[in-house]
């Protein structure tokens, strides 16, 4: 499978591009099924997307064996189905008949599949755990004061910052956009260029822009990226002086240009940071996204795939059961999911305290971000939006002047905001 800033309505993460040593693996698309357990009163249908790692397919199986084992009267039938490109197409396509699993994997979790009745509310799942997991994965998932989906993992996105280039140049990590700037500036020299934020210069900053400033890209019932108009202004300004890598070989969510030096500062995720320790010894550190401005506030984006029930289920009370013995009591598990078939952090801070490998160096500052700086979509963000504040964003960049570029979107945005909520 591939991606790109503009693959899903969340860009990257939401989808779940798989990586081994910094290398994209791809994704088989031949569905299988568990059989049921014998002699159990209820079956339920749990579906997964195809995951690339290996070993993750038995993995999700052992899961449901052994809360058969321990639940003999609830069998788990684990249909491992579509790639990820085709995944939500026959996902939305069942959940209108009469076969629709009961449990089902949701990379974009979207607020109008709850409005819809199509979403079982979750908080007794989460009970008094509630707490214990992030708060931005929480706001996600809270659709008019009701939880609908309970996180897997969460991928933590953060700016990989190369130390010995960055002494060598004479600046330290940045912590406001203008920091930031100015260090790209200073980075770009010979053969490297100061920072990468993908291949057309834009990839996330956009939204980490609008959010450093202290601008959701939704409030309530209207679109207010616009507001950010004097961040994301910043975009022109990185451009102007060709301090952004542009063009690479891979892109921002491959640790390539950043292990190769040809960028001293890149925006990816902490699914790399194995490929980038392997290539970079102990040479390299992460911080958030900066703070626009002293009003700001540094920001990561946290993305990473949802479980959700579906409302018509002849077995919500069973599922319930399952999902909450599976990501709120099964610490073992949540570990074992995060860390052994890719490098994710376990949405309860409890448990990624306990997860060996995010226990220290750059991996438990990721942990610790995610816990302070993390920020996740609005669940009402479209396809449609998405693209309307990517090329509003794109000819910022080239030097349209902010406000008109993004009241214009935001007004494209508005409309499709009011349909959602009717």
């Amino acid at each position: 499978m591939t991606a790109s800033s503009a693959l899903s309505r969340r860009g990257f993460l939401g989808t779940s591009l798989l990586f081994v040593a910094g290398a994209a693996v791809a994704c088989s698309s031949n569905p299988q099924e568990t059989a049921s357990a014998k002699g159990a009163k209820v079956t339920l249908t749990q579906w997964y997307h195809q995951y690339g790692e290996e070993g993750t397919q038995a993995a999700v199986k052992r899961y449901a064996e052994k809360f058969t084992k321990a639940n003999p009267d609830i069998a788990v039938n684990v249909v491992w189905g579509a790639d990820v490109s085709q995944y939500e197409t026959k996902l939305n396509a069942a959940l209108l008949g009469a076969d629709a699993p009961d449990i089902f994997e949701l990379g974009d979790f979207r607020a109008e599949m709850a409005r819809k009745g199509q979403l079982e509310p979750l908080d007794d799942v989460y009970g008094s755990a509630k707490d214990g997991f992030n708060k931005a994965d929480l706001d996600y998932l809270t659709v008019d004061g009701k939880l609908y989906g309970i996180k897997t993992i969460d991928d933590i996105m953060v700016l990989y910052y190369r130390k010995s280039m960055l002494k060598k140049a004479g600046v330290t990590p940045p912590t406001t956009f203008a920091e930031l700037a100015d260090a790209a500036r200073k980075l770009t020299s010979g053969g490297a260029k100061g920072l990468f934020i993908g291949n057309d210069g834009i990839g996330d900053s956009p939204y980490l822009l609008a959010w450093s400033q202290g601008v959701d890209l939704i409030d309530g019932k209207k679109v207010v990226y616009a507001d950010a108009a004097k961040s994301i202004g910043g975009l022109h300004d990185l451009h102007s002086d060709k301090s952004v890598l542009l063009g690479f070989t891979t892109d921002w969510y491959d640790p390539g240009a950043f292990n190769q030096g040809a960028a001293a500062m890149q925006w990816c995720g902490l699914w790399a940071l194995p490929a980038v320790e392997k290539a970079l010894g102990d040479d390299f550190g992460v911080v958030p996204w900066p703070a626009y401005d002293s009003a700001g506030k540094a920001v990561a984006r946290l993305g990473g795939w949802t479980q959700a029930i579906h409302s018509k289920s002849k077995h919500v009370a069973e599922a319930k059961k399952y999902l909450r013995w599976l990501w709120v009591e099964q610490a073992d598990i949540q570990i074992d999911w995060a860390v052994k078939y890719g490098f994710h952090v376990p949405p309860q801070a409890e448990v990624a305290a306990k997860t060996p490998e995010l226990s220290k160096g750059a991996a438990k500052d990721a942990v610790a971000i995610a816990n302070k700086n993390g920020i996740s979509f609005p669940a009402e963000w479209t396809q449609a939006m998405q693209a309307e504040f990517i090329a509003a964003a794109a000819d910022i960049a080239k030097g349209e002047g902010a406000e008109k570029a993004l009241n214009k979107a935001q007004s494209k945005a508005q409309s499709d905001l009011d349909k959602q909520m009717g």
